[in-house]
């Protein structure tokens, strides 16, 4: 857990510094020679470490070096606050000073997105202090939920990260008033193959453009790849060649226009033609155009038919970053697609998404093509930095081994943040778990883990206790003293943390969803190999059941809403209470809150929450949910109060099905039909209330053309009718 202070500390001569500096400077000619970059980890008082950094800054001329740090601490003018990170990315520095022992402490993400901008030849240097890993550091007030200071939180992350690097053969160790450890360098690996494209770099990127140039019909290309293979450089090269025929339109989606902005980067240099408007598309004088959406504009757009169709292509960069079920859509709306993604990496998982993205490519594109860039671009094959950075930020955490369970109901084990953080393989494995399963899970995500407050883990592990096959992730919220909820229902404080408690109070007005205490999922994970074995179920029916015992009000979730998912938390008898009026931009879902009641408190805070969205839910469906899926209405409509139907509204019913009546003059009647159906069985019919619903609710036309959408939304009352066993064949006359 670093290094202790000499017993008698007494400060280097400037020579010995600069001596120090200049075998430094030797070592990372030597690293060039092989295409390689480093990892120094300078120790020592934070003053004197940062005199030490300064000098092995001014000891060469380095390439576009780079701090990262408080600038009222940094020696050097301008520097980069950790939080400002991935501005750099795409950018390419030979020498990055992380300074982790000031006013800003160490931000795992940027350490992770830094690493990838520096060169070959060139350090990533991290200074601490001594003793790091003792205690948290001021980066850890990022997660300090209400009413915690970070101060007091634990600092198990930060152990295990001097632990890792204390045992890594490949880092540099260099402290102050000490000396430097420069470890012994492996030999150089074999040649790369040999490749025929001057616009690429090596083999495998000029293999990926030219697979995106030939792009065919109903046969997607998945490419992934480590960080720095020069993925969204291949993507812009093939952009840059196919612009260059005559009116071609490209989109490209990405979580966010910064993801992709070298792509734009590419284009430009390879189009000297290319010009880019306000929007930062890029047109060429031929009329070819390269547009950027995001996902949210994009489902959207897709979804009014403004979109796709013959001939139009769709490119998607850090597919990971994007659910799987937003993807299918655009399947069938672009017959020519291509998804990019990194394995690894703070972006999101590549392996998260080929996993849960395979089954729908096998069901809607059998053809699909996959292909691999595994040759690095800005450094070679072996590099110390990125095996470094790999291991101890769990880049490359492995995904367990599956054990079925063939029925049998095995315990679930409760793990401790302190014991789990020493327990390096059993926390690779789980981690592993956890990445595959969530579309976007960070650096920062491993540190939450082991020192969040509130933060609790239940897992269930194989047969020998080594692998975990599932994995549940709460947090504690809510709590609050009456006065403080009073001003956060007011819209006057906002404490930090406490997602579910602070957004129900705050947008129902309802002071009871913070004081009474929550328990909120944050993670669930299942291994793919042991999903459909209830596994999930069992981990959320223990820990709710232990949550009750322990006085918790109530248990909730909150995610995007999916039908399959949706439906899950319904069958375990969660309500749906708040439901997000705007798409997130990175995932293009809407984001929905479930809850259930553990005792009387929460029910009578649950009742109201409840009523509430019952109230709003038709008229947020009329307007700000006019896109929200059809399946997804359906499903919510089992939330609202139902009522008998009259004789009046059995007449509608039968009038708009079987007659000529206009359903638009029924719709009171189909919106209590559609009510009446979601509470029951309906097998065949269940597409049938799905359309029904969207148009009931949201005026969805069933068809294009006028005429033939009346005739399919008869024949889908007619087919709700049929599968509803409380509703009469015929009206009452």
């Amino acid at each position: 857990m670093g290094g202790s202070p000499p017993a008698e500390s007494t400060s280097l001569p400037c020579a010995a510094i600069a001596k120090q500096a200049a075998s430094l400077v030797h070592y990372a000619h030597r690293l060039k020679r092989r295409g390689w970059r480093g990892f120094v980890w300078l120790e020592g008082t934070p003053e004197k470490a940062r005199q030490q950094a300064l000098a092995l800054w001014q000891a060469y001329d380095w390439c576009s070096p780079l701090w990262v740090g408080d600038a009222q601490q940094a020696p050097v003018s301008p520097s980069l606050p950790s939080r400002k990170a991935r501005t750099r990315l795409g950018a390419e520095h030979q020498l990055v000073i992380m300074d982790a022992s000031g006013h800003q402490g160490l931000d795992p993400d940027a350490l992770g997105a830094l690493a990838g901008t520096v060169s070959a030849g060139g350090f990533l240097v991290l200074v601490t202090p001594f003793g790091w890993g003792c205690q948290p550091d001021p980066d850890y007030a990022r997660f300090a939920d209400y009413p915690w200071q970070w101060e007091a939180l634990s600092a198990h992350y930060l152990a295990r990260l001097a632990r890792q690097l204390d045992d890594a053969h490949a880092v540099i160790r260099w402290s102050v008033d000490g000396c430097v450890v420069l470890p012994a360098l492996s030999p150089r690996l074999s040649q790369q193959a040999q490749w025929d494209d001057a616009d690429c770099l090596t083999a495998d990127q000029a293999h990926a453009v030219s697979a995106l140039v030939k792009l065919k019909r109903r046969r997607p290309l998945v490419i992934t790849a480590d960080r720095g293979r020069g993925k969204s450089a291949a993507l812009g090269i093939a952009c840059a060649r196919l612009l260059r025929q005559r009116d071609v339109q490209l989109i490209i989606t990405a979580p966010r226009l910064s993801a992709v902005e070298s792509v734009f980067a590419r284009v430009a240099a390879l189009c000297p033609d290319a010009q880019r408007d306000h929007m930062g598309d890029i047109a060429l004088t031929n009329g070819s155009r390269l547009r950027f959406l995001p996902p949210d504009v994009l489902t959207e757009q897709v979804a009014q038919g403004s979109l796709g169709g013959s001939g139009s292509t769709l490119l998607v960069d850090e597919a990971a970053a994007i659910p799987a079920a937003l993807l299918a859509p655009w399947l069938d709306a672009f017959p020519r697609i291509a998804f990019a993604t990194t394995v690894h990496g703070y972006e999101g998982s590549g392996r998260g998404f080929a996993l849960r993205f395979r089954d729908v490519l096998e069901r809607k594109a059998p053809q699909w093509r996959e292909l691999t860039l595994q040759t690095p671009i800005r450094w070679s094959a072996g590099d110390p930095l990125e095996a470094v950075t790999q291991r101890v930020l769990l880049l490359d955490a492995p995904l367990p081994n599956a054990e079925p369970s063939h029925g049998e109901r095995r315990p679930t084990v409760v793990l401790h943040q302190a014991s789990l953080a020493e327990q390096d393989v059993l926390l690779e494995k789980l981690f592993g778990l956890l990445v595959q399963s969530h579309y976007r899970t960070t650096p920062s995500d491993l540190r939450q883990l082991l020192d969040g407050p509130g933060t609790a883990l239940r897992v269930v592990l194989d047969a020998h206790q080594t692998d975990p096959q599932a994995v549940l992730v709460t947090r504690e919220e809510g709590g609050f003293d009456a006065a403080l909820a009073d001003q956060v229902a007011r819209g006057e404080r906002r404490p930090q943390g406490h997602l579910l408690a602070q957004s129900l109070a705050a947008h129902s007005g309802i002071r009871g969803a913070l004081t009474a205490r929550w328990r909120r999922v944050a993670r669930i994970a299942t291994h793919p190999q042991s999903r459909r074995e209830g596994l999930g179920r069992q981990l959320l029916e223990e820990d709710i059941a232990s949550a009750a015992q322990q006085g918790i009000a109530l248990y909730g979730a909150t995610f995007g809403a999916e039908a399959g998912l949706l439906q899950f938390w319904l069958a375990l008898g969660f309500v749906p209470v708040r439901l997000g009026i705007t798409r997130e931009a990175a995932t293009g879902e809407y984001a929905v809150m479930v809850a259930k009641a553990l005792n009387q408190e929460g029910q009578l805070v649950l009742s109201e929450l409840t009523a509430g969205f019952a109230a709003s839910l038709p008229g947020l469906l009329a307007f700000e949910l006019a896109t929200l899926p059809a399946p997804v209405v359906a499903l919510l409509l089992t939330s609202l109060p139902v009522q008998p139907l009259s004789a009046a509204k059995h007449q509608a019913i039968h009038d708009v099905a079987y007659a000529r009546r206009d359903p638009a003059l029924a719709r009171p009647a189909l919106q209590a039909l559609a009510r009446e159906a979601s509470q029951q069985p309906l097998g065949e019919a269940q597409q049938a209330h799905q359309q029904l619903a969207a148009w009931a609710y949201q005026n969805q036309p069933l068809a294009k053309a006028q005429k033939e959408a009346v005739q399919r939304l008869r024949q889908a009352v007619q087919q709700v009718i049929e599968a509803c066993v409380l509703f009469p064949s015929e009206p009452e006359r």
